[in-house]
């Protein structure tokens, strides 16, 4: 039965042991709390369905339809990117577990590591982390493995240390700058008709002077036909790793459909180090969510940083990618038991469970309406969309909620 001890940071404090077992079809793991974790006067719960208790916890997970990981350590294991990478480079037959613990330790999402028993991580994938001055050749790889992911074991094996850690479908790297700080680098997709990247660091942009929290983001090699979004890494506070848990994890949440906001503002109730501020900060992005016509705010798209004495805050937002051509539907509904129409109205009629008052909901939500109205074209086109490429995305902008956030 292989099996990790699981630390957390530099310094590989220890915190349990995780064990994992596969049946055929069917793979089980079970996590066990260390007792020096236990005692600790710093401890604090891995995730709400992790209480501090001694005992073991159990997940099993069969074709693919339910994870054998508790939701921390799912939420740290490599997403359909990096396990293509991973499956090349380590030739196949990999399991959940060895997705998790062979993946590149140093740029693991939060602050989680897997050790052996020698306590040194049995990540097996420890190339150089990329430079910024490395990046047409990690697109090039990118590109390369995209097109022909059977033949290029050598791209795979290359790519695998720099992004095998990641989640998510698209394409993408760690890198880091000179300061040693990681950043995401997210690179156009073969399959790409629409120019993604830049559309989703216009949005960014966009968010932060709505006053959301957002990540550092900028473009680099603009000029080109296939730029590169550089998100920088939240979970880093200079060489200090800092535990994170999606939204999906917070909530304990397995079920294939989606959840609602109020349940997020619930877990903020119970976890959150600022509530009302979280709260506050979550209904702003539900509005934004639904001006920019986001395409991407599933449980996975949320999440929560460690504050310290067993308290978290919400991250700053990322993955908001604005997309013209859809259905006006969330997927995150807004009220538990409402639908998931991307409605102005619905948010309004929320706002007081979220801790704002009506009017206050209005001015902010106004105020954000007339902010994007004014600017979403220029911010397009500051990030090198055609004129033609711009008015792609007028439909993600331009449309009857919008309207009414700024009618109030």
């Amino acid at each position: 039965m292989p099996e990790a001890i699981v630390a957390l940071g530099e310094s590989k404090r220890i915190v349990g042991r995780l064990r994992f077992e596969t049946d055929g079809r069917r793979q089980h793991s079970q996590f066990e709390y260390a007792p020096e974790w236990l005692a600790d006067p710093d401890r604090f719960a891995l995730s709400p369905a992790l209480p501090l208790r001694t005992g073991g916890f159990f997940s099993s997970g069969r074709d693919d339809k339910t994870s054998a990981l508790s939701g921390c350590f799912a939420d740290v294991a490599p997403d359909a990117w990096g396990r293509a990478l991973m499956r090349k480079a380590l030739s196949g037959g990999l399991t959940e577990f060895d997705y998790l613990v062979l993946a590149d330790d140093r740029t693991r999402q939060g602050a989680l590591r897997f050790l052996g028993e020698d306590l040194e991580p049995l990540s097996a994938l420890n190339p150089p982390i990329p430079r910024l001055v490395e990046l047409e050749e990690l697109r090039a790889l990118a590109h390369r493995f995209e097109s022909d992911p059977e033949g290029a074991e050598a791209e795979a094996r290359r790519l695998a240390g720099a992004g095998g850690s990641l989640g998510g479908a698209r394409p993408k790297a760690n890198i880091t700058e000179a300061d040693g700080h990681l950043w995401i680098a997210k690179f156009t997709s073969v399959q790409d008709t629409k120019p993604v990247e830049r559309a989703e660091i216009a949005t960014l942009a966009l968010a932060r002077r709505c006053g959301l929290r957002v990540p550092d983001a900028r473009l680099e090699l603009k000029a080109s036909d296939s730029p590169i979004a550089l998100i920088r890494r939240f979970d880093r506070r200079g060489a200090t790793r800092i535990p994170y848990i999606s939204a999906r994890t917070a909530l304990d949440w397995s079920r294939e459909e989606g959840a609602f906001y109020t349940d997020i503002g619930d877990v903020i109730r119970r976890i959150s180090a600022k509530p009302i501020d979280d709260l506050h900060e979550l209904w702003r992005r539900i509005v934004f969510t639904i001006l920019v016509s986001n395409k991407d705010d599933h449980l996975q798209n949320h999440g929560f940083l460690y504050a310290g004495s067993d308290r978290w805050r919400l991250s700053p937002a990322f993955d908001i990618n604005p997309s013209p051509s859809r259905q006006r539907v969330l997927e995150t509904g807004i009220v538990e038991g409402g639908s998931f129409e991307a409605s102005f109205d619905i948010a309004l009629d929320a706002c007081e469970f979220f801790e704002l008052t009506r009017d206050d909901a209005k001015l902010q939500a106004r105020e954000m309406a007339e902010l994007i109205a004014a600017n979403w074209k220029q911010a397009l086109l500051d990030e090198g969309m055609s004129a033609s490429e711009a008015r792609s995305y007028e439909d993600a902008f331009v449309h009857v909620e919008a309207e009414r956030a700024q009618a109030g």
